[in-house]
């Protein structure tokens, strides 16, 4: 395994940094109280000191009361900035780029049928939880405007604590994708409808949030197709609807797309070998972040369920071919950073033999 391209330094809007890697954003459930601990700080700490160039965190919740389903999912507001403040410090004193990610899940009762806590309230753009499933009712235009500026204080809050760059998470189902989706997403307003009204909330929150940080704080935006309740989903089914879909993001403020597949290999489209941070990099003349399976070469959906370890090199063999023919130009590292504190020191240095593999224990502390 050569590992060159991936451990090239890079300038990515305005970022320096020392190689490709990012730790991508997911959700750990140990800070209680939503106030991120002592041993969540330690667990960023050691990957950034081990290597990785950019920690984008678990996803953290916008100041609304929908925002989130768990107590002990971490708060970007309040007493909790204190807590980032001090993560942000020391992932950058360790070498590494901090970019907290903002997240607004739609509000428990339109993600699930079922809700545990039947006080949380609900906010989503139609009460649809998935096709064919209804919960909860369509946020009124007022409560958008509310959420909006809840985006855009916490991309304030992210400058104000020192952090290196803000992520939108736009992904997998939630809020904002719940925007997106027509199948999520029946509004006859002018949220609603075609792409441009669909389109229209997550251009509002980008906005806001670039004017809250000004025009040269970077601004990550993650996007994908899929979606938890339906992973054939697609909003974009060709490369132009894609570009439709692209270019009002750019215009609005996003500086970098992460783009969220299953599996990073996978082309988007048929008749080309790019994938779907490939393709948005063509069409958008953007900075792309690929995510997806990266470091694993078994059955993940086993490893979650069976318990089985999954770990691998192979599909590195497949990453460094597209990062050298220039497909994208950052490398999000999920499940296999969270099981591998040293994933990157140890790839960095020729020793994949050595890498831990994920398994469905690695959820269960914080390592």
């Amino acid at each position: 395994m050569s590992a060159s391209a991936l451990f090239a330094p890079i300038s990515v809007a305005g970022l320096q940094l020392r190689n490709r890697t990012v730790m991508a954003p997911m959700t750990r459930r140990f800070s209680p109280g939503g106030l991120p601990t002592e041993k969540v700080a330690d667990y960023y700490r050691r990957r950034a000191e081990a290597g990785v160039g950019v920690i984008i965190t678990e996803g953290v919740a916008i100041d609304h009361p929908a925002a989130i389903d768990h107590p002990d999912i971490p708060h970007f507001h309040g007493p909790a900035l204190n807590n980032w403040k001090v993560v942000a410090e020391l992932v950058k004193a360790a070498g590494a780029a901090f970019i907290p990610q903002l997240w607004h899940m739609g509000g428990h009762r339109s993600m699930t049928p079922a809700p545990p806590n039947s006080d949380i309230p609900s906010l989503s753009p139609s009460g649809i939880y998935q096709p064919g499933i209804t919960f909860g009712a369509p946020a009124t235009e007022a409560e958008i405007a509310t959420v909006i500026e809840a985006y855009a204080k916490a991309a304030g809050d992210a400058v104000a604590i020192g952090a290196s760059g803000v992520e939108v998470h736009g992904a997998h189902g939630y809020l904002i994708d719940q925007f997106l989706w027509s199948s999520t997403n029946q509004r006859s307003d002018r949220y609603g409808g075609d792409l441009t009204g669909r389109l229209r909330f997550t251009i509002e929150v980008i906005s806001a949030c670039r004017a809250a940080v000004g025009p040269d704080f970077p601004i990550f935006f993650r996007f994908s197709q899929f979606k938890q309740v339906d992973y054939k989903a697609r909003l974009c089914r060709s490369p132009d609807e894609l570009a439709a879909f692209l270019e009002p993001l750019v215009d609005a403020g996003v500086d970098v797309f992460d783009c969220s597949q299953r599996r990073f290999w996978e082309p988007e489209f048929e008749g080309s070998p790019l994938n779907l941070a490939g393709w948005t990099k063509k069409l958008s003349g953007k900075p792309t972040m690929t995510v997806g399976s990266v470091g694993l070469d078994g059955d993940v959906v086993a490893s979650l369920h069976e318990g089985v370890e999954v770990v691998g090199a192979s599909s590195l063999d497949k990453l460094e071919v597209m990062l050298e023919r220039g497909d994208f130009d950052l490398v999000g590292v999920g499940r296999a950073l969270l099981a591998d504190p040293l994933w990157v020191e140890k790839v960095r240095d020729s020793e994949a033999g050595q890498l831990v593999g994920f398994s469905r224990q690695a959820l269960e502390t914080l390592v």
